[in-house]
């Protein structure tokens, strides 16, 4: 591990990223199983609205645009407010992720979408959608370069076993980096951003959305319902 980081290099990186999460594509009236009245749906939604947080402003406005507080959470926060083990984090710490390209970003999610999700509760051999926001998310920071490290670190790059790489997180998080970038293990080619200081991330803005269509040993990629963009084969994500 210590000869590993002797030979880092930094990457001052700014640059936009695209950040990938569910998203619901239509909105759902949230209060119809509490009433039959429409009346009073809207009476709920009006409560809710009027308990819902200001919005976000940011610290330095004469460089962010200030965003609707609900953007800068899902783009933004979300991860660092529900920490979850992942391939830099044991859990104890939430890293933000993002990707240089939407193809990188695509291949990234779907994998933890069958993996993560579906496999768990055993429905990876029923055919589900899901629907996907991508955001665009500023990133200024120097973060460590870990790219040229792959050859001989290998587990850098596995596709199963995070133990390595949790263990790099760790550090990095110990010492206040603020993160790392290094190739993606899904999309030949493709970088990903591991970030772990949220102050380093600004400027958040819908990018595309796009709906996964889980079928057989596939994944169809649709930027508009019945248009494929993108067709992955789920073997490939972890084999």
């Amino acid at each position: 591990m210590e000869k590993l980081f002797t030979h880092l290099t930094v990457a001052d990186i700014h640059q936009e990223l695209l950040r990938n999460i569910v998203h619901l594509g239509e909105s759902e009236n949230l209060f119809d199983d509490l009433s039959s009245n429409p009346e009073e749906w809207e009476v709920a939604r009006q409560a809710e609205s009027d308990a819902k947080p200001s919005h976000y402003q940011s610290h330095t406005p004469e460089i962010h645009r200030p965003f609707e507080d609900a953007v800068w959470y899902k783009a933004i926060t979300w991860p660092f407010k529900n920490r979850q083990a992942s391939r830099f984090s044991d859990g104890s710490f939430g890293v933000w992720y993002g990707s240089d390209r939407l193809e990188t970003s695509v291949h990234e999610s779907a994998c933890h979408w069958v993996r993560g999700l579906l496999c768990d509760a055993n429905f990876e051999k029923e055919e589900v959608v899901t629907q996907r926001q991508l955001y665009t998310v500023k990133c200024d920071a120097a973060l460590l370069d870990f790219r040229q490290s792959a050859e001989i670190y290998p587990n850098l790059l596995h596709k199963t076993d995070y133990t390595f790489t949790q263990s790099i997180g760790s550090r990095i998080h110990r010492e206040g980096h603020p993160g790392l970038l290094t190739f993606s293990t899904r999309h030949e080619g493709g970088i990903n951003y591991a970030v772990l200081n949220p102050n380093v991330l600004s400027n958040p803005r819908p990018h595309s959305q796009l709906s996964y269509h889980l079928h057989g040993k596939s994944i169809t990629v649709e930027k508009s319902p019945g248009t494929p963009c993108m067709e992955i084969a789920i073997d490939m994500l972890w084999s």
